[in-house]
């Protein structure tokens, strides 16, 4: 690994969590040059969520290349994306009552970001934008602005400005509190202050520890922006596409956002592509306003489209990662319980879930001792106290069950180890 620490840059983070060199990955297996084999519940921080090399996306993917099809387009028409488009229209937005337009962005989450809080401020001539403690959104200047993370916003060199955060609910008692506080400082503007461009907000925070909103303080939310007439993003570039059990995490709430961002998943391969979907009255962009070279990748169109088709034509997927959900929920709740030293808290929801720790440091040992185990986890929250839980949504509940046993023999050996 000699050639990683001395070329690659310090920013490197994943790796030091993991310090092994991989070469191999199917499904939910993830292979070393040790031959030994993982239980990947990272999932590529959420772009893998059918798995890695998914044999019936695989095979479409292949099938394209050899054909010698487009596969870099810029914003061109190709075949590839007129078939996403086609098949994203009738399976995704149509039977859930949404009518988007659909921006390619450059295929990062956080171009996606950027191009939404762009157009929010150029559709409504607004500057200022909400956002909330704990979210996290990109680390380009516009998405970590509204990224209230002192040490992401430090490296930013200069100040962020033209954003204002305010409370997330993270338990529904204080769902009223929260909004009460947003709303005050929206009814408090004097008649010279401007009002804000839009509010931005992750229905299910995971960077910020899996802090989930509930659906009545979603609702509220919705209500309050839709009577201001301020727009309402939602990012769902890491929870959207399926990780909640809906294909969108707003689902469960019945609202509709003025614009979304998705990526991530929504390639489902692992191939770079991003979007934000748009009220169609709020596309005012200029053509090339906004552009990304990488906005035209063909591979991304046909893997999304193949995921669309596979998965999202019924609502049998999502009630599997429902079923797999409660199985992960009453487990926990079982390690909770069995381990009361840990002060350990239940978070989350459908396949994004975790246990939230009382003791300093240790999540980070829990992923250390499960990594040693054969199992993968990132540690999430502001101190890292969260055990996040995001294995791929195609798992079986066989390999569901033996992970859950890892993390549970994980937890025991940091509770041992630190004599607690």
């Amino acid at each position: 690994m000699s050639i990683f620490t001395r070329l690659e840059s310090e920013v490197r983070s994943y790796c030091r969590l993991f310090p092994t060199v991989f070469t191999k990955a199917v499904g939910d297996q993830l292979m070393d040059e040790n031959g030994r084999t993982y239980i990947d519940f990272l999932s590529g921080a959420g772009a893998l969520n059918y798995g890695h090399n998914n044999p019936k996306l695989k095979q479409r993917l292949l099938e394209y290349i050899e054909s010698d099809a487009i596969t870099h387009s810029l914003d061109m028409f190709t075949a590839a994306k007129q078939k996403f488009l086609e098949r994203f229209e009738e399976l995704i937005l149509v039977p859930r009552g949404l009518n988007y337009k659909v921006m390619f962005t450059g295929p990062t989450g956080t171009n996606s970001a950027e191009a939404a809080l762009k157009l929010a401020r150029k559709a409504t001539g607004r500057k200022t934008v909400i956002c909330f403690t704990k979210g996290y959104h990109g680390h380009t200047l516009g998405a970590l602005a509204v990224t209230p993370n002192p040490l992401y916003q430090k490296a930013a060199g200069i100040e962020l400005g033209n954003v204002v955060t305010v409370p997330f609910e993270e338990k529904p008692e204080t769902q009223d509190t929260s909004l009460d506080k947003l709303e005050k400082l929206l009814d408090d503007l004097s008649l010279n202050q401007e009002k804000p461009a839009a509010v931005i907000l992750e229905t299910v925070q995971s960077e910020g520890g899996i802090n989930v909103a509930s659906v009545p303080w979603l609702k509220r939310l919705a209500q309050m922006t839709q009577e201001r007439e301020i727009l309402l993003i939602v990012d769902d570039i890491k929870v959207g596409c399926g990780r909640t059990g809906p294909f969108f995490s707003f689902e469960r709430a019945g609202i509709k956002p003025d614009l979304v961002c998705l990526a991530k998943s929504l390639s489902a391969y692992g191939n770079p592509m991003a979007v934000v979907l748009i009220r169609p009255e709020l596309d005012c962009w200029q053509p090339g306003e906004h552009s990304g070279t990488f906005r035209g990748n063909n591979l991304a169109f046909v893997t999304a489209t193949a995921a669309i088709e596979e998965y999202w034509q019924t609502d049998t997927f999502a009630k599997e990662i429902a079923d797999k959900g409660e199985v992960m929920k009453k487990r926990l709740q079982e390690m909770i319980e069995r381990y009361p030293e840990i002060g350990g808290e239940h978070r989350g929801l459908g396949l994004i879930q975790g246990i939230a720790c009382k003791i300093p440091g240790l999540a980070k040992k829990v992923s250390n001792e499960a990594f040693q185990r054969g199992l993968i986890f990132e540690p999430m929250g502001v101190d890292k106290e969260v055990i996040n839980l995001q294995p791929t949504l195609t798992l079986s509940l066989d390999t569901l069950t033996k992970a859950l046993d890892i993390l549970e023999e994980s937890i025991g050996a940091a509770v041992s180890d630190n004599h607690l």
